[in-house]
């Protein structure tokens, strides 16, 4: 049998980030062949996956990559079950090697490259949940994360001429959307985006509130009226009260860029996501 040295264990370390055992064992199952101790421990990556995947992984974080360019971008939720691990260098590289494969092909088969973090991590791992977006005509895609990367915002904004898109401003105003999003967590973008069965429900929980309670019709319509104002002041990002500026709303506050920058911005679309709001769905 051959003799394993520390050199070699270190190297097979070095190249599989292992554990220091793992390695000293593939290599002398492998009889010192330092591929074959790879494979073993690529073999064994596997079903240590395998065996994990039943535990519950609701921890992690969110990760982004946007395209040179500014024009797609992805945002990702990778989860594992300890918050020890979601903090973890090693779990945050393979977290941000995935958003990089992603953003580059949306369809990419990453099962081999979580497979292998579950057996060095050795913890269960799930690339839980990830988007795309891309720009369509003039504009660009921002990205934010949150510290601690538990939150993390995809947003695109657009607008008419392709000079607004280089200007600082624009990039500035695109940066703040995200920062307002991240903070405020809008559902929606406009209040013609508010799912009609979500303002359905909304005013039939207004409809039951104490503050009805013996009102005359016409009053409680007023009322309801106020009701719904403040629902979409809560849920709809452009009529939100601006994080930097309380005293105008979002919306405001882009119509003020946009006149300064003599041209029409439009926040077409974000995404905004939580740690482990989509697993406990």
């Amino acid at each position: 049998m051959a003799e394993i040295t520390a050199a070699q264990v270190a190297q097979l370390r070095e190249m599989t980030n292992a554990g220091m055992m793992d390695c000293k064992r593939a290599l002398t199952e492998a009889q010192g062949d330092m591929q074959k101790a790879v494979e073993i421990l690529r073999k064994k990556g596997a079903a240590t996956a395998a065996h994990k995947a039943a535990r519950e992984a609701r921890e992690g974080i969110i990760v982004q990559h946007v395209l040179p360019g500014a024009r797609a971008g992805i945002l990702v939720e990778v989860n594992c079950e300890t918050d020890f691990v979601a903090r973890n260098e090693m779990f945050r590289a393979f977290a941000t090697e995935v958003a990089a494969r992603l953003a580059a092909d949306p369809n990419a088969d990453l099962e081999a490259l979580r497979q292998d973090a579950v057996g060095r991590i050795r913890e269960n791992i799930k690339i839980t949940r990830h988007v795309r977006l891309e720009v369509a005509g003039h504009g660009l895609v921002a990205a934010y994360i949150h510290t601690g990367a538990k939150i993390g915002v995809l947003v695109e904004v657009g607008a008419e001429r392709p000079e607004t898109v280089a200007t600082d401003a624009f990039k500035d105003l695109v940066r703040d959307i995200t920062l307002q999003i991240a903070a405020a967590s809008p559902l929606a973008v406009t209040r013609a985006d508010v799912p009609p069965a979500v303002l359905a429900k909304e005013d039939e929980i207004n409809r039951q509130s104490d503050r009805l309670k013996g009102k005359p019709p016409q009053a409680m319509e007023k009322i309801l009226a106020g009701m719904r104002e403040k629902f979409y002041q809560t849920y709809c990002l452009v009529d939100q009260a601006f994080v930097k500026n309380p005293d105008q709303t979002v919306a405001q506050h882009v119509a003020e860029v946009a006149r300064q920058l003599g041209d029409t911005i439009t926040v077409r679309r974000f995404v905004r996501y939580q740690v482990g709001e989509a697993v406990a769905a």
